[in-house]
């Protein structure tokens, strides 16, 4: 990408991924400008690794949060920063190099024919995914569905996106939830609630072992409990919002 574009960039929140965060940083520059980085309290020293990277490339910008607040709080930090700077759309992908950088050209693309929608990655899993994570995964898809009356999204969890700045910052600052791990589902629930349109494009999503400098830190309890209730919240707050939705839809018929 030779010239940074002035409407969309790309948020990656980081927290502890060690190396992988660099090799990210560096594989979504070689592809688009600018690439922000929000470093949700690390402590393991990539905090002045990215911030070295920085200083030699113009086209990357790193932002740091004192503590660790979550992955939802740390995207929330880059889209106001991104709304003051002018930016219309954020992508967003995970630090540990889970999502393929090679396809940020065609979800940009996308966006940029399509700045009213929602790009949502579509998962494409190899071997190395874990099962019990896949069932999970069904799980959030159908109640999201659910939760949108059939809207179109396609996976509810997936981290790499393109989202409009300005209606998700809304979103998120009318509400304290979808700060942790919760995020990702509640974002693409919200802005379909809201009229945002979904466009489902698919993404290779590869896991990491530690031996290959994968890290996760994803709590098979804690954060299946909160996906829980951040379902049942959705559920109930959904029926509430029914003749709503019911209204809209057949309209758009």
């Amino acid at each position: 990408m030779s010239a940074p574009s002035r409407t969309h960039l790309i948020l990656i929140p980081s927290y502890n991924t060690g190396g992988k965060v660099l090799q990210t940083v560096w594989d979504a520059r070689r592809l688009w400008q600018p690439v922000w980085v929000v470093v949700d309290g690390s402590t393991d020293g990539t905090l002045e690794a990215l911030r070295a990277l920085a200083r030699d490339d113009p086209g990357i910008r790193v932002l740091a949060l004192p503590r660790n607040q979550g992955k939802g709080a740390a995207i929330l930090h880059g889209l106001r920063e991104a709304e003051a700077a002018g930016y219309t759309h954020a992508m967003t992908l995970d630090a540990d190099g889970q999502h393929p950088t090679d396809k940020i050209g065609e979800f940009m693309a996308v966006s940029q024919a399509n700045p009213d929608a929602l790009i949502l990655g579509r998962p494409v899993f190899d071997a190395s995914a874990p099962r019990v994570r896949l069932h999970g995964r069904k799980l959030s898809n159908l109640c999201a569905e659910l939760e949108t009356l059939g809207a179109g999204i396609g996976d509810s969890l997936c981290g790499f996106r393109v989202y409009p700045v300005s209606p998700l910052r809304e979103i998120m600052e009318r509400q304290t939830w979808m700060r942790r791990f919760d995020f990702d589902a509640e974002a693409a629930v919200r802005l379909c609630w809201r009229g945002v349109r979904p466009i489902n494009l698919a993404a290779p999503v590869k896991y990491f072992r530690p031996e290959e400098g994968g890290v996760s830190h994803f709590n098979y309890l804690r954060d299946n409990a909160l996906l829980t209730w951040m379902h049942v919240r959705l559920i109930l707050e959904g029926l509430v919002r029914l003749p709503f939705l019911l209204g809209r839809r057949r309209v758009g018929r």
